[in-house]
């Protein structure tokens, strides 16, 4: 098995509607009775981030996010899943619970 990051990406300050926490939920509970499940959460605005680089000296602590970009991240699921094709039938799933776009990654274990 196989462990996948799925972003997902948001371009407003919006919150998920009730019908689309609903779902979301009902993609949860999926992922909980297949065996996908590994970990999920929803993420506060950008504007609560901070950058730390800590690369050299004294760390340097800047407010704000890494990036300033149109789109976030407002959110993610990680999941197990045996190959990427599964993987992306859980993206699309997720995708459209959630009313949002989706970004896949294969997570890199050691």
């Amino acid at each position: 098995m196989a462990q996948y990051l799925l972003s997902v990406l948001h371009d407003s300050g919006d919150l998920a509607t009730d019908e689309e926490m609903a779902a979301i939920d009902v993609f949860n509970e999926g992922l909980q009775a297949d065996g996908h499940w590994v970990y999920a959460a929803g993420l506060s605005a950008p504007a609560s981030a901070t950058v730390v680089d800590g690369r050299a000296g004294e760390p340097v602590f800047t407010d704000g996010p890494y990036l300033e970009s149109k789109e976030h991240i407002i959110g993610f699921w990680i999941v197990e899943a045996p190959h990427l094709d599964v993987a992306l039938r859980l993206a699309a799933e997720g995708s459209k619970s959630c009313n949002r776009r989706v970004e896949l990654r294969p997570v890199l274990l050691g």
